[in-house]
């Protein structure tokens, strides 16, 4: 399938769902922003007991290791810093509840939903 170029306005509309959908912390809701084949990337995917690569494949992996993650931290809340786009992805820039500044890379299918993902945090 053909990548298909999504227009600014969508990719920040995105982004803020993509921040309401984790505040309202129903993974379903979460999820329903991926592709099926979606896979994620992240420094806590280990962390978590996952694989140990950093990276998970697929939704049913993903909402494992998302179900884990909110489970742990009940009072996860996003504030949106800013939202940054292309043509097929965005960079959702935020502060979790614990004050940490997080970069999330989203990149688009052509169906406008995430194909892949991947948190960047500040090391310190």
């Amino acid at each position: 399938m053909a990548l298909q170029h999504h227009d600014p306005a969508y990719c920040a509309d995105l982004g803020r769902q993509w921040i309401d959908a984790w505040n309202s912390h129903d993974l379903e809701r979460i999820l329903a922003l991926y592709s099926d084949d979606a896979e994620m990337t992240s420094d806590k995917i280990p962390a978590l007991g996952f694989d140990p690569t950093g990276t998970v494949r697929g939704k049913e992996r993903l909402r494992q290791y998302w179900r884990k993650g909110l489970d742990l931290l009940p009072n996860l809340h996003f504030t949106l810093i800013d939202v940054y786009v292309s043509p097929d992805s965005l960079v959702v820039f935020y502060q979790n509840e614990r004050g940490g500044r997080i970069c999330e890379y989203l990149r688009l299918n052509a169906d406008g939903k995430i194909r892949q993902g991947s948190a960047n945090h500040l090391v310190h």
